[in-house]
């Protein structure tokens, strides 16, 4: 039983490695499959993660059932992506390169044509974004891009946004100045009601 839990089966190098290896796939793969976040699965995408963990274990695993194997392909998975993210925060070309850029899927009101056949969206998706930002319609959108991280973002046109916190100030300053014209007036001489 104890050789079970900490005799590591495989050397430990091929254990990192095949860890690694098994990582960078999975990001050339999930990279060449398209810009979707994990907000934006569906059961498809969700089925497909399960299976391939499933798939990929015994890549990495090999013939060690070990817990401490098990202890040394967790700790590699993390300290690789942590490693992964710190590079990709500090260097755009390789966040390019590995996320991808933004790809516009909207523009002045209308979908960009082939955009969601290429980006392999469904039209409801973008439908919820706009109404996620208070749009009505697509035609309410100037600009909609889906990010590298799977994000889609509507800017809704000027004209079809929300008022902001300086527009509610503006307007509350010109209603008070509307109402001290108003007092004045009242208040001047001869603006009174005339009698009879």
């Amino acid at each position: 039983m104890w050789n079970d839990l900490w005799v590591v089966q495989v050397p430990v190098a091929e254990k990192v490695i095949r860890t690694v290896l098994v990582y960078a796939l999975i990001v050339v793969l999930f990279r060449l499959g398209g810009k979707r976040g994990l907000a934006n699965l569906n059961t498809f995408d969700i089925v497909v993660i399960f299976l391939l963990s499933n798939v990929v274990q015994n890549a990495i695993i090999g013939t060690d059932n070990s817990l401490l194997g098990g202890v040394i392909g967790a700790t590699t998975l993390v300290v690789v992506n942590s490693a992964v993210n710190r590079w990709l925060a500090r260097d755009a070309r390789a966040e390019r390169l590995l996320e991808g850029t933004g790809a516009t899927v909207v523009a002045d009101g209308r979908v960009v044509p082939g955009a969601l056949r290429r980006l392999a969206m469904r039209s409801s998706e973008i439908e919820h974004a706009v109404r996620l930002q208070y749009g009505a319609a697509v035609s309410d959108v100037a600009l909609g891009r889906l990010e590298p991280d799977g994000q889609l973002v509507m800017t809704l046109k000027d004209t079809q946004q929300n008022a902001t916190r300086a527009d509610v100030q503006a307007l509350d300053a010109r209603l008070a100045t509307i109402e001290d014209l108003l007092a004045a007036l009242t208040s001047a001489p001869g603006s009174g009601s005339t009698e009879r």
